[in-house]
């Protein structure tokens, strides 16, 4: 258990069976009484945000999250199948839990799953992949002003912005966490 005077921000605690973050936390002292810890905390099953102050003398349950390594295996519908590199057990995610991460699943890519009592909580991609162009507008010649963009397609039907001089076919390097172009990856 953590006592109120070890909160801060970034902490994971347990509150109601639930695992939650510490997203914004302030320490106040009143001229008299005990001193308060408000903090703005987040539930990582629900996704809600609620406001909770704890008094010094209050205890906080410490959460029991435990990261594992695992390799993409295969897709089954709308379920992604994940082996665990050790055990070779599989870990079954859904679309919804990865959202437009996805999208950026290939074949035996190495991925973190984050679990709390053997529920998957948070999936971890590599910070950068490499992903052909499956779709584009040709570029206008002579179009060189600085950070012209025009929408592509990836080869699992993605849509980004990419620079003008991006043609059908280059492998381009994608940003996982936010979803945009970063570069395009030198041929041979």
């Amino acid at each position: 258990m953590y006592s109120a005077s070890d909160l801060k921000k970034g902490l994971k605690i347990e509150i109601d069976g639930d695992p939650c973050v510490i997203t914004q936390f302030e320490f106040s002292k009143p001229g008299k009484g005990q001193a308060l810890y408000r903090c703005k905390i987040k539930n990582l099953i629900s996704g809600n945000t609620f406001d909770k102050t704890y008094r010094s003398v209050e205890k906080v349950d410490k959460c029991a999250l435990i990261s594992r390594d695992y390799t993409f295996s295969y897709l089954d519908g709308d379920t992604y199948v994940f082996s665990d590199n050790e055990t070779y057990e599989e870990a079954l995610l859904s679309s919804e839990l990865l959202g437009d991460r996805r999208y950026f699943i290939v074949d035996d890519m190495s991925v973190e799953i984050l679990f709390h009592n053997d529920r998957a909580l948070d999936v971890t991609l590599p910070n950068f992949i490499e992903l052909t162009i499956a779709e584009t507008e040709p570029g206008a010649r002579g179009d060189t002003a600085t950070n012209v963009m025009k929408p592509a397609k990836i080869e699992n039907v993605y849509e980004l912005n990419v620079p003008i001089f991006i043609n059908e076919g280059d492998l381009i390097r994608i940003d996982t966490r936010t979803g945009e172009y970063a570069d395009r990856v030198a041929k041979g």
